[in-house]
């Protein structure tokens, strides 16, 4: 059976972030579904705009995997919504994966305790979101059960083809690698 993941869209997003993980995760058979929180059209902070598939008040489907891209106030924006606030703690206590890069893991993880006695990382200098329960590490992706953080833009590719690892196989995660030429 195919798994699933869903990704949220909020006006603000970092685009790099979010489309390269949609791009990797469906090369990687993966049914990637993205939610907007208003409208369906959503501009990135770089006014790109996207068309989400579905709004978040929509969401009907169980899910394997929650992602959260970063960007500003993409992340900020995120972490408004009472309904993601909610999507997160409900998956994150069915130890579903929760995913976020860049901004999102101090800025819309960390405020709901989900990165408590957990290590993770964020973009450069957002740590100081994250509070004492929380271990603060500079890999480029770092796992620690079911949450998977990220730095940011330049390492998108990385954390796209973890998730891809992580919900399918290494050999599917290797193949996409060698195919788009990531060392």
């Amino acid at each position: 059976m195919r798994k699933k993941a869903l990704i949220l869209l909020a006006e603000g997003f970092e685009e790099i972030e979010a489309i390269t993980t949609i791009d990797i995760l469906r090369r990687g058979s993966i049914e990637v579904t993205i939610s907007s929180l208003g409208e369906k059209r959503v501009k990135g902070s770089h006014n790109i705009e996207v068309i989400a598939d579905t709004t978040i008040d929509q969401i009907t489907s169980d899910y394997d995997a929650l992602i959260l891209p970063g960007g500003m106030p993409g992340a900020k924006n995120l972490s408004l919504s009472d309904e993601v606030n909610s999507l997160i703690v409900e998956m994150n206590n069915k130890k579903k994966i929760i995913a976020a890069i860049c901004a999102a893991p101090a800025i819309v993880l960390a405020p709901l305790g989900i990165l408590d006695n957990k290590s993770a990382t964020c973009y450069p200098s957002m740590e100081k979101d994250f509070n004492s329960k929380t271990t603060y590490k500079e890999d480029d992706v770092v796992i620690d059960g079911n949450i998977i953080t990220s730095r940011g833009p330049a390492t998108a590719m990385e954390f796209a083809l973890t998730l891809v690892r992580v919900l399918s196989k290494d050999e599917i995660a290797n193949s996409i690698r060698s195919a788009t030429l990531v060392s």
